[in-house]
């Protein structure tokens, strides 16, 4: 098994940038994989498609899940993680600029870990994601692979 990495599931150029800046700043200096909608982020987990030499045993440590994603949207995703044996017990965190009731219950419904609204200020959103990055990595313990 390689260093644990996070898997960012972000769409938007802007937010992707703030989350990987936040998490340096943070001094999490764990490898970020990027994909940018659902259906990457499914063909990286389970390996397929331009994933498909990656070893799907190395699952991420933790999954930052942004809802609204083109091709599948976060909640699918977020289904298909949970229905599958061999990453059900993924840590995923939704992390999304969505404070809709229906996506909150959604999300806690389909198994998330739990739920952060994008804070619109930076500052704010770079102490959540600190503070993510923290409690994940660090302070949590992982379910055994």
């Amino acid at each position: 098994m390689t260093e644990p990495i996070i898997l960012l599931v972000e769409d938007t150029a802007s937010d992707e940038v703030l989350t990987l800046r936040a998490l340096k700043k943070s001094g999490v200096a764990n490898r970020v994989v990027v994909v940018r909608d659902g259906a990457e982020a499914l063909d990286y987990l389970f390996a397929r498609g331009a994933h498909a030499g990656r070893d799907v045993a190395d699952l991420p440590r933790l999954i930052l899940l942004d809802l609204n994603l083109p091709k599948i949207s976060g909640l699918d995703v977020l289904r298909a993680v949970r229905a599958d044996e061999r990453t059900r017990r993924v840590p995923v965190v939704i992390l999304t600029s969505s404070n809709e009731e229906r996506d909150l219950l959604g999300g806690y419904d389909l198994g998330a870990n739990s739920y952060v609204v994008k804070p619109v200020d930076f500052t704010q959103f770079s102490d959540a994601v600190r503070q993510l990055g923290l409690y994940w990595l660090v302070v949590n313990q992982p379910a055994p692979t």
